[in-house]
């Protein structure tokens, strides 16, 4: 057995041991509370008299009975939730494949562990939380109140609140234990509060289901393209076949219709390895995310992997870019002078705008195919009224599964032409800054 075969061998025995592992918890859990009656704890005796409810409005709270029962469908709320990045990676909505958690507190440190320890349920909700840690829609929060025990404890249900904070209102998460409701604050982001985040008390390194779709890709497409050399050294003078085929028609395009074009018949050489890998990463996880039953990936539809590929796409135009390029920038030739500083502040602009532009462009078009997919799907839901009218159910699934085959099959062809944009634009970038100079 060679090392490739070995390789694919091991990836896919850790996957299965972690899928195995995470549905034994679950099936561990569900077999300590088969006989358990929750409906008839009495929660008299608990003090709820140190937890102020004051700020809180319009949200009933976790811990009653029927606060998290006879909810109105969200089809917004849902689409939302599937194509959102988690802590786990769920599987038709059953599976709950564990994943690293490495989080680190203000003041508490690191801590590291698998995210099999919150037991994740419906919705990506976990039915436990450890160090003060809770999963909620699949991804990690962490609970504010001193008061809250640490180690691996069973929680109750979560809920949703508005809280008056600097004499804003703010959107809480709160969660039920014995009978007390507590906050939970999601993890640290760097979006300076302007996308809804801001600094919190943690934050969170973990491998996400986008972080570990991209490693299996990428480990994917090292396979594909291996297994295309090793056939062009077996079949070398002969016509390709099978995958060998398809990824040469792919990569002669690229070639003959992108970078020749932009960059120039003696210079594409040096930018065609940057090109391909861009293509075919985008094309990959793009592809990736129209599987259905691996949780609407949405990797590529993320700001923030959009923005790392548009950051390095900057970074090699610029660095790339040649003194004529510069001198249009700073000090553009041929113009009168009062209008050089005006010009140079446009140019300056467009240095930040097109990688801008390239970002948004990919998670827009990508997100709004999923988040089309999902709503459709979102029909039976609607028309039967979340269960309560059958026939208006069996019309929103007739409804969402024509709806949903044209859309994913718009959705595969999107997923080639958007690849080919992002990279269409990045050559015609590398094209105008390695441009020389013409009298």
């Amino acid at each position: 057995m060679n090392l490739a075969k070995r390789s694919l061998f091991i990836l896919l025995a850790l996957v299965c041991s972690l899928a195995i592992s995470d549905i034994q918890a679950q099936h561990n859990h569900d077999h300590d509370h088969a006989g358990h009656d929750h409906s008839h704890h009495d929660h008299t005796g608990h003090d709820h008299s140190g937890h102020d409810h004051a700020s809180h409005e319009g949200h009933s709270s976790p811990c009653d009975t029927d606060a998290h029962h006879d909810h109105e469908y969200d089809p917004t709320g849902t689409a939302i939730h599937h194509i959102s990045d988690g802590n786990v990676f769920t599987i038709l909505d059953a599976f709950h494949i564990p994943l690293p958690c490495i989080l680190k507190h203000n003041t508490e440190g690191w801590s590291i562990f698998s995210s099999a320890k919150f037991g994740a349920g419906h919705h990506g909700d976990g039915h436990y939380s450890y160090n003060k840690y809770v999963l909620h829609h699949g991804n990690i929060h962490r609970i504010v109140e001193a008061d809250f025990p640490t180690g691996k404890v069973e929680v109750g249900a979560f809920g949703h609140a508005t809280k008056i904070v600097d004499g804003k209102k703010k959107d809480v998460i709160n969660m039920c234990y014995n009978g007390k409701v507590y906050t939970a604050e999601p993890r640290s982001t760097l979006d300076a509060g302007l996308l809804g985040g801001g600094m919190t008390s943690f934050m969170d390194f973990s491998i996400t289901k986008h972080v570990a779709s991209m490693i299996l890709v990428c480990l994917l497409l090292f396979f594909i393209f291996r297994a295309v050399a090793k056939a062009y050294q077996k079949r070398e003078g002969m016509a390709p076949t099978g995958l060998q085929s398809l990824m040469e028609t792919l990569v002669v395009y690229i070639r003959d219709e992108v970078a020749i074009p932009f960059i120039g018949e003696h210079k594409y050489e040096k930018f065609l390895p940057f090109l391909l890998s861009i293509f075919f990463f985008i094309l990959a996880l793009n592809l990736w995310g129209q599987v259905p039953f691996l949780g609407s990936v949405n990797v590529t539809g993320t700001i923030s992997v959009t923005m790392v590929l548009a950051i390095i796409v900057a970074l090699v135009v610029n660095f790339n870019g040649n003194a004529h390029y510069w001198s249009h920038i700073f000090w553009m030739p041929g113009v009168p002078v009062f209008l050089k500083p005006v010009l140079a502040l446009v140019e300056i602009m467009g240095l930040v705008i097109k990688p801008l532009t390239l970002m948004l462009r990919l998670a827009g078009n990508i997100t709004a195919g999923h988040i089309a997919i999902l709503s459709f799907i979102g029909l039976i839901f609607i028309f039967g009224e979340s269960g309560k009218f059958v026939a208006g159910g069996v019309i929103g699934a007739v409804l969402s599964t024509l709806l949903t085959l044209f859309m994913m099959a718009i959705e595969i062809v999107v997923a080639f032409i958007q690849a080919y944009v992002f990279t269409l634009l990045t050559a015609s970038y590398l094209g105008v800054a390695t441009e020389e100079h013409h009298h």
